[in-house]
């Protein structure tokens, strides 16, 4: 480790091992030399690496990507999850979050360019904690605000992925001194050019709770005042419609290990990437904000799970990233037969309060159509 650290310019172990858990956590595998250049941007422009019938994979700059190449409003839906801050403490201030700002500013106009005023822009980040201290970073906040204020985008709504399967992580202030809990929330930006972008939760619905079905069967509910002072109708909560509305929190435990993917990558000794994301975050969106044939694009594709969602769902796809040891491993979810990546669940739930993955196949999607104007005009029905 002493070694490996010296030979890349650290100096000391403990500050190499610092960079190397800042750069894994930011999807990153190889640690570069302390005070190595930048990268030339002359190969950092994007190249066709990969094509077929219903997706194209980029290798080099996506931002480049979005300013030269990609059309002008010709995609549905941007799905990705960004590197996430590398965050360091400074006794002047958070330095590096503003430089993560300014670093994602490229990438911002961007998509404004290339998003349809009907799509929406879905972004997976991460929160980070200060260097040395218990204390939680702000950045992917500040993104959040910098992208509505700065560049015109609307909250449509806050989403958060809870991975129970998450690390308890950072081990100081949580399995040493603990005066902390796991972190296992990652927050889930579901943002759009207008206040109504084409979206139907109808595709997205969830098992019913067994009570529920039970209510349905009885036919009787209790409309009386509730403690907040709403009264609901008769017909508000007996309509079966097929499923239950999901909630804006998203459970997945993000443990596969045995897909395509993993043995192609396995076989090929090429790297899997770290900090992939399950498939059912893409999946969800996908399904509750496009249609089939519409355009999915992930900018920091890694290794193009978006890409592999997509086109089991019947979309046309885009995907691009900088490192192409990571697109050496994605090919193998296209070049080898993968089985779904949807499992079935069962039809009903027990829990009251069960928090459950995201179900996709209740509705088939022409019984849910998106509505046109984006849901600007209330339904006749």
């Amino acid at each position: 480790m002493k070694a490996a650290a010296e030979e890349l310019g650290y100096d000391s172990a403990e500050e190499y091992l610092m960079a190397l858990h800042e750069l894994h956590q930011n999807g990153q595998i190889h640690v570069p030399p302390k005070n190595a250049p930048a990268p030339d941007p002359e190969t950092q422009r994007p190249q066709l690496y990969f094509e077929r019938a219903d997706g194209e994979i980029y290798h080099g700059d996506s931002a480049k990507l979005m300013a030269d190449e990609l059309g002008e409003e010709s995609v549905d839906l941007i799905v990705t999850s960004p590197p996430f801050g590398l965050l360091k403490e400074k006794d002047y201030g958070n330095k590096d979050a503003d430089a993560y700002l300014n670093w994602f500013d490229q990438f911002a106009s961007g998509f404004r360019r290339v998003l349809k005023e009907s799509g929406s822009l879905v972004i997976d980040i991460g929160g980070a904690w200060k260097r040395g201290r218990p204390v939680r970073s702000l950045y992917h906040f500040e993104l959040l605000i910098r992208l509505c204020r700065a560049f015109d985008f609307k909250l449509a709504q806050e989403f958060y992925w809870w991975n129970p399967a998450k690390l308890p992580l950072p081990a100081e202030w949580v399995n040493i001194r603990r005066i902390r809990v796991r972190d296992s929330v990652n927050c889930l930006w579901w943002l759009s050019k207008t206040p109504y972008p084409k979206a139907s939760n109808k595709r997205v619905l969830q098992p019913y709770k067994e009570d529920m079905t039970k209510l349905f069967e009885r036919g009787s509910y209790n409309t009386g005042e509730r403690s907040g002072g709403h009264k609901p109708g008769e017909t508000s909560f007996l309509n079966e419609h097929g499923g239950a509305i999901p909630h804006n929190l998203i459970s997945l435990a993000n443990t596969s290990s045995n897909t395509a993917y993993h043995k192609y990558c396995r076989e090929k000794n090429h790297p899997i990437h770290p900090a992939r994301f399950p498939s059912g975050i893409p999946a969800f969106f996908i399904r509750m904000l496009t249609d089939k044939g519409d355009t999915v694009f992930d900018p920091f594709a890694g290794s193009c799970m978006t890409g592999e969602v997509a086109e089991q769902m019947g979309r046309e796809w885009i995907c691009c990233d900088l490192e192409e040891e990571y697109l050496e491993g994605a090919l193998g979810r296209f070049l080898e037969d993968d089985d779904s990546l949807f499992p079935s669940y069962e039809p009903s739930r027990s829990k009251p309060y069960e928090a459950v993955p995201p179900f996709l196949s209740i509705l088939p999607e022409d019984e849910a159509p998106l509505p046109e104007d984006g849901g600007a005009s209330r339904p006749s029905n």
